[in-house]
């Protein structure tokens, strides 16, 4: 069973479920899909052991919540979305990691003392990089409060309270090295699948942007069998069974691989990184999900040796409120890239992001990345 629901369904994912005949409950009102009714997506799933389920938006996990509460699901969502509950969850694994909760009325209260330097906060139920803030000094930590509210009146309505929060927070030590995505499924054996690996490219130490992710034949190769090796762990740790997930981790520079989040219930948001799989690799992530199929990488990662594939995430960077852009140009942007896959324009006036770039660069010419990373999209925008 699928469950499509805002901000965006791929047109990838549609003709998925259409061509192979998915049952699918379409809570968008967008599309041309032969939706079931509640009823009946209620029925199919909940006389199932372990449901194979998938949502492209966590703004489905409401609808689980409420309606299939007789079933695992809400339970092991909730493992995983909430990032405090996720924490407690590993803390096994990592003993000695710092972390603590505490509401948006508490900031205040908060004894700055006891923080390790630099440390994490964000939403303990969060959605892209919005409400992360890294802080290093004290005086950081005082204007970081206010930027938080003013932060959390802004995005406040723009997705259901089960997907983004602006009432608890996570302070949690920062975690160096080098920060990966990574798509993976729990199969109804409980095995881990790996089905695609991106690097997270930031700007510099204290960028915390969602702006490049790039995924290669030499990322998937390197890092395979240990983040197979880590997505086991998590699913052993919470009792998993068919049920994909979309892994944040960081290998720090001693190698020790800690997660920053899990998203569940779905790859990448917005529909990106599953999409990106088929564009670099030629194989359909949901499809590989719903057939509970393993990718054969040494046939999929042929010819791939000199081409790197990454999603570039137009975030709002800029500074300049919404309301007072008049346009902002698409084109221009995407001049700055040879071998553009696919684009997406997004409504900028909804969501704080301009649209999304699927991108095929040469390894040996990344400078198309390194420009875009870089740029805060000013020169793209028209007041």
């Amino acid at each position: 069973m699928f469950l499509l629901d805002k901000p965006y369904v791929s047109q990838l994912l549609i003709s998925t479920i259409k061509s192979n005949a998915i049952p699918v409950i379409d809570f968008t009102e967008n599309t041309t899909l032969n939706s079931l009714t509640n009823d009946q997506a209620v029925d199919t799933i909940v006389e199932q052991k372990n449901p194979c389920v998938y949502s492209n938006s966590e703004n489905a996990i409401g609808w689980i919540n409420e309606n299939l509460a007789t079933t695992p699901l809400p339970e092991k969502i909730n493992l995983f979305k909430d990032k405090y509950k996720f924490r407690q969850l590993i803390q096994e694994l990592y003993p000695d990691f710092f972390f603590t909760s505490v509401s948006i009325n508490e900031l205040k209260d908060v004894d700055f003392k006891q923080l390790p330097l630099p440390f994490i906060i964000k939403p303990c139920v969060g959605f892209f990089s919005m409400g992360v803030y890294k802080v290093h000094t004290l005086d950081e930590w005082q204007k970081t409060q206010d930027l938080i509210r003013q932060e959390m009146k802004q995005v406040k309505g723009l997705y259901p309270d089960s997907v983004m929060g602006d009432e608890q927070f996570i302070i949690e030590q920062n975690i160096n090295g080098e920060e990966f995505a990574v798509d993976a499924y729990i199969n109804k054996q409980g095995q881990a699948v790996v089905l695609n690996i991106l690097r997270h490219t930031f700007v510099s130490d204290d960028d915390v942007s969602d702006r490049v992710y790039t995924t290669s034949k030499e990322i998937i190769e390197y890092n395979l069998l240990e983040f197979t090796e880590f997505t086991q762990k998590l699913a052993d740790l919470a009792g998993l069974k068919n049920f994909p997930m979309h892994i944040e981790l960081r290998r720090q520079p001693n190698g020790e691989l800690i997660p920053i989040e899990v998203n569940p219930m779905r790859f990448g948001g917005w529909c990106t990184t599953a999409d990106m799989a088929y564009y670099a690799y030629g194989f359909n992530q949901y499809l590989y999900y719903y057939n509970q199929q393993k990718p054969n990488w040494d046939k999929m990662l042929q010819g791939k040796e000199d081409k790197l594939y990454s999603i570039i995430v137009l975030d709002n960077s800029s500074g300049i409120n919404a309301n007072d852009i008049k346009n902002f140009d698409f084109n221009k942007v995407l001049q700055g890239f040879n071998n553009v896959l696919e684009s997406r324009i997004i409504d900028y006036k909804s969501y704080p992001l301009f649209g999304f770039l699927f991108v095929e660069t040469d390894k040996s010419n990344t400078r198309e990345l390194n420009n875009i990373l870089q740029s805060d999209l000013s020169e793209y925008i028209q007041t």
